[in-house]
């Protein structure tokens, strides 16, 4: 069901210019992907200024969404087109700071989608939720609000499954923008909310941030990696002891790929 909270309506009624993109320590392009050295702060700072300026795109990266993107020529260009990319797998961070950005940090789409939130209270930004099911939006709104009472929860969506859209849905385009909610936080999985965020981008004026699976994590439908699992970059492992049917093409197909091709990547860029 859509949901709108009219309290907040009049904040979308004429949409904004676009500003330029957020200033970033730093990119480097993997396997053809650009992914941004960035950290918490400086991505909710990002993702609000995109909000401020009424728009702008997000996409929290893993070595799914490289591998997809590296794969899928059209996917690439939609990542290499959004404001901002981090590097949401551990991974990433390795590759980041071996190609020479040393200070480059994990931005993780679970840890990053509530640290907006608290912040989005604080200035008294509305936000909006797309993606899961209605038990787990209601859950996911649960711990948010309790986390920080004041925070404007404007729109909440939960779309039937099945393919991103060719089109946008002038429906779902009125009831995001009637809503005023400034930042839409799309929980679809890589790569349909990518892909669903492309075809939506121009029709709306808030922040579009795509978080994978942050709504499950949030939400406790899914248990999270032990922290031990995740500094060592071993929570895709932990992910396909949980979901071995669904996601073992995931990992066991795209991560000996990525390791081999970004090897030699960092190779080359070695002079070696």
């Amino acid at each position: 069901m859509v949901r709108g909270d009219p309290s907040v309506a009049d904040a979308a009624t004429r949409k904004p210019e676009r500003g330029p993109r957020p200033v970033r320590r730093g990119s480097r392009s993997l396997l053809g992907t650009r992914v941004d050295a960035t950290d918490y702060r400086e991505a909710t700072e990002a993702i609000l200024a995109m909000a401020a300026a009424g728009g702008g795109l997000t996409c929290v990266a893993s070595v799914h969404s490289v591998m997809e993107a590296h794969d899928d020529p059209v996917f690439r260009r939609i990542l290499n087109g959004a404001d901002l990319v981090t590097p949401d797998g551990v991974p990433l961070v390795w590759s980041l700071r071996a190609l020479g950005i040393r200070d480059a940090a994990r931005v993780y789409g679970p840890d990053l989608t509530p640290l907006v939130c608290d912040e989005a209270a604080r200035r008294g930004v509305p936000v909006g939720f797309y993606g899961g099911t209605p038990p787990m939006m209601r859950a996911l709104t649960q711990y948010l609000l309790a986390r920080e009472p004041s925070l404007r929860i404007a729109f909440t969506h939960c779309p039937p499954h099945g393919p991103a859209p060719m089109r946008p849905d002038e429906r779902i385009v009125e009831a995001i923008e009637d809503s005023g909610a400034r930042v839409l936080f799309v929980g679809l999985g890589c790569p349909k909310q990518e892909r669903w965020m492309s075809v939506y981008r121009e029709s709306l004026s808030c922040a579009l941030v795509g978080v994978g699976a942050a709504f499950d994590f949030l939400a406790g439908a899914k248990p999270k990696a032990p922290a031990w699992m995740q500094r060592a970059g071993l929570e895709w492992l932990f992910r396909l002891g949980c979901e071995p049917r669904r996601l073992w093409r995931r990992y066991l197909w795209n991560n000996p790929r990525f390791a081999w091709r970004i090897a030699v990547q960092i190779a080359r860029a070695r002079g070696a």
